[in-house]
Formats: C-alpha cells, sequence, structure tokens
C-alpha cells in the first residue's frame, strides 16, 4: 500500500498572499493546525498553528501581516509512491505528525497524518513510530 491510498486529498492550501488572520480562521472552523502553502501547485512551505502563535503572534505580528516572513520553508515531504512503513519510519525519524505528499514531478497532492498511516499499518510499527515522536 502507498501514501496516496491514505493521504487526504481535500487539503486547505495557503497562498503566498494569505493573511495570519485568514490562515487561523480557516484553522478555527475547520479544527486543523497545519496547512501546506504553495504557489500554484509547488510546495514552499507550511505553517502551523504553532508557527503561528510562536513565530508571529509572539513577535507582536498583526492579524493582517503576510504568512510568508512566518512559515516553514524547508517543508518535508513524502511521495505519493512511498510505501507506507517507509512514510511512518520517515515521520519517526522526523518527529512530525503530518506532512505534505508530493508526486514524482514535485506537485503539490495532499497531506498524510500520521493517523491516517497508523490505521493502515500494522498496530506495532504504528505504536513505534508514535513512541519515537513522542520522545523528541
Amino acid at each position: 500500500m502507498r501514501i496516496r491510498d491514505v493521504m487526504s486529498r481535500d487539503v486547505r492550501i495557503a497562498r503566498p498572499g494569505d493573511t495570519l488572520q485568514d490562515v487561523s480562521q480557516w484553522m478555527a472552523e475547520g479544527d486543523f493546525g497545519f496547512v501546506p502553502v504553495a504557489d500554484g501547485d509547488q510546495l514552499i512551505g507550511t505553517l502551523t498553528d504553532r508557527d503561528i502563535t510562536v513565530r508571529a503572534v509572539a513577535r507582536g505580528a498583526g492579524p493582517g501581516s503576510s504568512i510568508m516572513e512566518f512559515i516553514s520553508r524547508e517543508a518535508w515531504t513524502l511521495r505519493d509512491d512511498d510505501d507506507l512503513k517507509v512514510g511512518l519510519d520517515l515521520m519517526a525519524e522526523r518527529q512530525v505528525r503530518r506532512a505534505p505528499v508530493i508526486d514524482k514531478h514535485g506537485r503539490l497532492v495532499g497531506v498524510v497524518s500520521l493517523g491516517d498511516l497508523s490505521t493502515r499499518v500494522k498496530e506495532k510499527y504504528a505504536g513505534e513510530a508514535l513512541e519515537d515522536i513522542s520522545r523528541g
């Protein structure tokens, strides 16, 4: 089974012109804390609720501030054709709970979470990954 089989394809994507308030409202309305940031279909970074709190609000950024100065630009990704076990191992190694998914052409095609993977991979492997991530 591959990452594409469990990833979320219907993902809210932030764009370079979006503000902190825009993204914060989406997060509140959708009850999520992670968005990929893309220009067209090319991933340029990610933004989390923690990024907004620690990088932006704590430093005095206003709601109308552009998200671009607060995104994580070195977004770590998985490929849609990666094996689920490989994805889990990499998420554990990187200590991340969510990752943007790209196709073989580097286009953003979705997001996968630890929960998406753990529902399909042997419980043993998911437990190990969760343990590793939680230690970080």
